[in-house]
């Protein structure tokens, strides 16, 4: 009966929203997609009363458009079970077991982004502009390990929707990138320094000269320094100065600044054939020396001028209640250490040896994660270093995540070696489940609101917005840990109220198999979504 029912597209919830809207003869945003696990008892789409009384006089829906949302029929849109007006507004409920089977039949489409229509530039220069100075594990603070962390994110969540993209600088430190690889960090770790040094030889020429025109050569701070009127050159040059600081005028230039600019250069030149994007990452005490480096780039390569350049700015990391803040290795080691100290407390002694040191590394390794890219990246971020509980036991933490990917791969793990012993059946093919004995609330809302809305979350996280003309950009960096921990916690919850594994008879296994390629889908996201922060999934603890 589901199959009969049911189309083979898969189902985005943006273009049902979409659908419903044109069907209204209303906008889409009339609707409100339900969420919350009480609102979905009834209804699964809302137009609340209010912005009915805009299109209907007293709010009211003719009776033949309520029949035609109802007969809504394309390969995109799920069949509907009601639509019915009620004190709340217009409702529409989905028709649930067709949804289920059309969903978990096939899942693949719900682990990538929605097809993308954006015609815009597809190369992406990342460019973490901290890592340019991260000489030494000592220099990496706190503010550029979120930068790098976020940088990292953005590349992954960039290439799911379709761009190309081309991460800059090269590691400059061993021991940096030993540290960014520890944390899952996937960075360039060299360079053709060579080159970049070929031009930074021709940019000192150049702007030797420029100073020389301008009769300004007294003012040269010393033989590694050059003063630069910023300003001024770029008002003869014609170049605008939307967004940027006002105060941007004289710029004494190191050989480091001009080599981060050559980075940049030997960057579109050796990887760029076709218009792109400079999207610098930046931490926000740095935010008005890297305006300077766009600008100054710009006056000394005339053919960057037709590079778009954005900055994409992280807020400051705030250690509370100390005066010295740590770097972030010793950050990431005293969370190490507290997550240690919390499995011997909940394990016993049995949490040492290789196998336990990689499990501590890997649990910290996402709990620091979480702890630094959950907050919007325009936000502080706030530690709280003497209490490791956050970190260790919080719901919204990383760690809390894996938990819930190791209690995902233990079940299926159980699940296996019962049917190598003959105790459960093979698992049929997902095609010949029956899902209408999925009635429980939690199955719906893990369906409805984690394995359908993945592909909207996935595009929302490399969606950059402009919040005013000029450079700066925003972007849903932390839309990925907070889609993971509403996840983990609807999941735990219904982990712990049902009974997915149920006992060997044969009246049994349509309900546990349905339930298990639910969580199959579940894991699958699970998975997916951590691949983009650069995570490995626990598959034990």
């Amino acid at each position: 009966m589901e199959a009969e029912t049911c189309g083979t597209a898969a189902v985005y919830v943006s273009e049902v929203l979409r659908a419903l809207g044109n069907a209204l003869q209303a906008p889409p945003t009339v609707w409100f997609k339900e969420s919350s696990q009480k609102n979905l008892r009834s209804r699964d789409f809302l137009v609340p009363r209010g912005a009915l009384r805009k299109s209907f006089p007293d709010g009211e829906v003719p009776a033949e458009l309520i029949l035609t949302l109802l007969s809504l029929d394309a390969p995109d849109l799920p069949p509907l079970r009601q639509c019915l007006q009620c004190d709340a507004g217009l409702v529409v409920q989905l028709d649930r077991p067709a949804l289920f089977y059309r969903v978990l039949r096939d899942f693949a489409p719900y682990l990538k982004p929605l097809p993308s229509a954006d015609h815009g530039q597809d190369i992406v220069i990342l460019n973490c502009a901290p890592l340019h100075s991260a000489k030494s594990l000592d220099a990496l603070r706190l503010s550029h390990l979120r930068a790098a962390l976020l940088a990292d994110h953005l590349a992954e969540v960039l290439t799911l929707n379709g761009k190309h993209v081309y991460p800059v600088p090269a590691v400059p430190s061993k021991e940096v990138e030993e540290f960014l690889s520890q944390l899952g960090i996937s960075w360039p770790s060299s360079g053709d320094t060579s080159l970049v040094e070929e031009t930074v030889s021709s940019f000192k020429d150049f702007l030797r000269d420029c100073v020389q025109n301008a009769g300004d050569g007294n003012h040269t701070q010393s033989p590694d320094e050059i003063r630069v009127q910023l300003k001024t050159s770029a008002e003869k040059h014609n170049l605008t100065l939307e967004g940027y600081a006002p105060n941007l005028d004289f710029f004494l230039v190191s050989e480091d600044d001009l080599r981060h600019v050559a980075r940049l250069q030997r960057s579109v030149q050796d990887l760029v054939t076709s218009p792109c994007t400079v999207l610098h990452i930046i931490s926000c005490e740095e935010e008005f020396h890297q305006q300077k480096l766009d600008l100054l780039w710009r006056l000394m390569v005339p053919s960057s001028r037709d590079v778009t350049q954005k900055h994409l700015i992280c807020g400051p990391v705030k250690v509370l209640n100390s005066t010295a803040p740590p770097s972030s290795s010793q950050y990431f080691q005293l969370r190490k250490s507290q997550m240690l100290e919390a499995s011997v407390m909940k394990y016993g002694e049995s949490v040492k040896g290789d196998s336990w040191d990689e499990i501590i590394t890997s649990l910290t390794s996402a709990a620091v994660k979480f702890e630094l890219m959950a907050t919007p990246h325009r936000s502080q971020v706030n530690l709280n270093l003497e209490d490791g509980n956050i970190t260790t036991k919080g719901t919204k933490s990383g760690a809390f995540v894996m938990y819930n990917c190791a209690r995902l791969a233990t079940m299926f793990d159980s699940y296996n070696d019962a049917a190598s012993e003959g105790i459960y059946p093979e698992f049929p093919p997902a095609g010949d489940l029956s899902y209408s004995s999925l009635r429980e609330e939690g199955e719906w809302l893990l369906l409805f609101n984690y394995i359908m809305m993945f592909p909207e979350v996935l595009s929302q996280a490399a969606q950059m917005s402009a919040p005013s003309p000029g450079i700066r950009v925003t972007a849903n960096t932390e839309a990925v840990c907070k889609f993971l921990v509403g996840l983990s916690m609807d999941f735990s919850c219904y982990y712990n109220r049902v009974h997915i594994l149920g006992e060997p008879l044969p009246h049994l296994f349509s309900q546990m198999f349905a339930r298990l390629r639910l969580m199959k889908g579940v894991q699958s996201v699970l998975h997916s979504a951590l691949k983009t922060l650069h995570i490995t999934p626990l598959t034990q603890i």
